[in-house]
């Protein structure tokens, strides 16, 4: 199954909530994500640019696409960026195509 990096940040609202009623989000988040066979691997707590930084497992980019846009409609998050993972097996055998492929840059005239 594919893995997923996404990162995004609280606003401001959010993280003055979370403060009044601290939780484990990603505790919370969790069982909506299983009912689409989204699992959270790893997540943080992150500083810096992003706020959270989270790996995930998700069947396809469709599945994963589509929960994360309604997360980020919800207005809890802004700052939403997702990067698709390839395992390392995966990439040698990228390599291993790439190897194959012919392909000739664009020359100047």
């Amino acid at each position: 199954m594919p893995y997923y990096l996404t990162q995004c940040s609280y606003t401001s609202e959010a993280w003055a909530n979370q403060v009044k009623n601290p939780e484990n989000r990603f505790e919370k988040l969790s069982p909506m994500l299983n009912k689409f066979g989204v699992k959270i691997v790893q997540a943080f707590f992150a500083l810096g640019e992003y706020d959270l930084v989270l790996i995930m497992e998700a069947p396809d980019n469709k599945t994963i696409a589509s929960l994360l846009m309604a997360i980020a409609g919800a207005g809890a998050v802004t700052n939403l960026k997702t990067t698709a993972l390839i395992a390392p097996e995966e990439g040698l055998e990228a390599l291993k195509g790439a190897s194959r492929v012919d392909y000739s840059p664009p020359k100047a005239n």
